[in-house]
């Protein structure tokens, strides 16, 4: 049984034990929506990171690269269309997911968002249930499920706050 310590670390959470967690970016300008993502993510063990817009994003990517990338198409500035298209043009993004995440769900918005690079693409609000399993899919891996219901509970409890763009 791996030991786990969770400690802060300048706003992320890290987890020290023999096996690297698997890292994802959250790039939402929706603070109520980075903490849900947030708060169930890391229930599952992973890093996280967040970004409330494009740049912050690209100051984020400068020295560090993640596996998944949920990326909001709606950002102030440059969207998340644009972003995804320039991660993608980058060769050391190739292995990266990125998956686009919506509230304003169109006809051929999903299109749109796989025609800019994304590799998957979640409406909001953000089904909390299953959010797991499609983040598990992404990164290729079976889902892990936090062993403790109660914090997978809590943290799903915030979904019922109406977290939206």
């Amino acid at each position: 049984m791996l030991t786990r310590k969770r400690r802060e670390n300048g706003g992320q959470r890290r987890i020290a034990s023999d096996k690297t967690p698997e890292s994802i970016l959250i790039v939402d300008d929706n603070e109520s929506n980075l903490r849900l993502m947030e708060a169930i993510l890391s229930t599952e063990d992973y890093e996280v990171r967040r970004a409330v817009d494009a740049e912050d994003a690209l100051r984020l990517l400068e020295d560090w690269r993640p596996r998944l990338i949920l990326m909001d198409i709606q950002l102030p500035g440059i969207d998340g269309l644009e972003l995804t298209r320039r991660l993608k043009l980058d060769p050391s993004y190739k292995t990266t997911a990125i998956v686009a995440l919506t509230a304003y769900a169109m006809k051929g918005d999903e299109e749109k968002a796989r025609a800019a690079g994304c590799d998957g693409y979640i409406t909001k609000p953000v089904d909390t249930r299953t959010l797991p399993d499609l983040i598990a899919k992404h990164l290729g891996r079976a889902a892990t499920h936090s062993a403790d219901p109660e914090k997978r509970h809590r943290a799903g409890k915030t979904r019922q706050s109406g977290a939206r763009p």
